[in-house]
């Protein structure tokens, strides 16, 4: 069988990871792929946007099954395209993905639905923006409506932030198209968590709970960052705020999005934060998370392609898990998520068993591997406890030559379990 991943990232890594499991798999492609995924699949130069020529390599080459890794192309209708040309592929279409592409309608979605969120606001007018934040008060959250990389949350602190936002977003155009609409929000306090399930339809078949580090700096400071760290899963979530996750969320998303006309298949990821009032939703992507499937996957026990063909044929995948831990932990071109410089060599990691480095933002110069990007590297290791797992990684990074010029990590990923990750 011939399978397709697209992207380029460190959660592609990890599916591509993953698929090598399957022996089934005679041609493992991704596209465009890395430099650390090129070591254990062919990787192809097509650009994750250019969904004619992705289309057109998917049928010259006889590919079985397409997963697709990033937002960006689901929203611009990769999976409309291939359902079009009958070819087989397991992500949400365009419509679908509007969950995640328009926060605006992701609200009004929960609004509607009565799926717990944060109360909100939408606007365009930068005066009316500033006249809710006075109303309400800092700290406040002022979010891009459209897709900013991860980057496009802003969680001011004071009025003074908040209109600075404002400003940047409407006046400015910081992010674009993006934020030309902001939605504003109430600012939640409590532990943050995400769930993420493999989804057909109103089936849901839910993975582990994993928790992600955004912020940039050790003890929750700095600014927002797509994810430098992860954990899975989530020792301090009971049963109770995971079955109401999965019914009164996953689930009622799923039956929703049929009743809007957009039936949903492929992963639904639900950022949710544990409020006193129980579990609300932040934000939904329509993908795997980043970094939150580097810790997950590993956890899984079954194939990960025969899965998603069981879902799609609405037949019960039995989801199993190992009964361990993994702790996953970023490293970061140094003045990450701002400006940094790209093509520092990559450091070299002496493995232990059930230890593994997962390549995000690299690629091969000069038969040498480079940084190519933001996060650029993923050290994981799983483990019988979280302790272990933590400890094991923490280890790995400590014993490497690591350019402290040119790279950092955090230090304190799934250690300090009593910091409060706000939004």
């Amino acid at each position: 069988m011939n399978v397709l991943v697209i992207g380029r990232g460190g959660r592609e890594h990890t599916i591509v990871q993953k698929l090598k499991e399957n022996t089934e798999i005679i041609n493992l492609y991704v596209a465009p792929g890395n430099g650390g995924i090129a070591n254990d699949a062919t990787c192809v130069e097509i650009d994750e946007m250019d969904i004619d020529k992705l289309c057109a390599f998917a049928k010259q080459n006889e590919v079985e099954f397409t997963i697709v890794g990033p937002e960006n192309p689901l929203n611009a209708g990769i999976v409309n395209k291939f359902q079009e040309e009958g070819l087989a592929i397991f992500a949400p279409t365009k419509e679908a993905a509007l969950l995640e592409g328009s926060k605006s309608f992701a609200k009004n979605f929960m609004k509607k639905y009565e799926i717990p969120t944060a109360a909100y606001g939408v606007f365009t007018d930068v005066n009316e923006a500033k006249k809710m934040v006075e109303q309400q008060g800092a700290p406040i959250v002022i979010k891009a409506d459209g897709l900013a990389a991860g980057k496009g949350v802003i969680v001011a602190m004071t009025e003074e932030e908040a209109f600075q936002a404002i400003d940047d977003m409407l006046v400015d155009k910081a992010f674009s198209n993006a934020g030309a609409t902001v939605v504003i929000e109430e600012y939640l306090e409590g532990k943050e968590f995400s769930l993420m399930a493999f989804v057909h339809e109103n089936h849901v078949y839910p993975m582990l709970a994993a928790r992600d580090h955004k912020r940039a700096f050790e003890h929750d400071q700095g600014p927002n960052t797509g994810g430098m760290g992860a954990f899975a899963p989530v020792p301090d979530l009971t049963k109770e705020a995971y079955d109401f996750s999965l019914e009164r969320i996953l689930q009622k998303t799923a039956d929703g999005m049929i009743e809007e006309g957009r039936p949903f298949t492929g992963i639904l990821y639900a950022g949710l934060m544990m409020t006193k009032q129980g579990p609300k939703v932040i934000e939904f992507n329509t993908r795997f998370g980043d970094p939150e499937t580097q810790v997950v996957l590993p956890l899984l026990k079954n194939d990960l392609l025969q899965v998603m063909q069981d879902v799609l044929e609405k037949r019960d995948p039995e989801l199993m898990w190992y009964e361990e831990a993994c702790v996953g932990v970023v490293l970061a071109s140094q003045g990450y998520p701002n400006a940094y410089e790209k093509g520092h060599r990559i450091p070299m990691f002496d493995l232990q068993q059930k230890n593994f480095v997962i390549h995000a933002g690299t690629k091969v110069k000069e038969d040498e591997l480079v940084s190519d990007g933001g996060r650029v590297l993923l050290v994981g290791s799983r483990a019988n406890s979280m302790e272990e797992a933590s400890a094991n990684v923490y280890r790995q990074l400590e014993k490497t030559a690591i350019n402290t010029d040119s790279f950092f990590y955090r230090k304190d990923i799934a250690i300090n379990q009593d910091n409060k990750a706000r939004t």
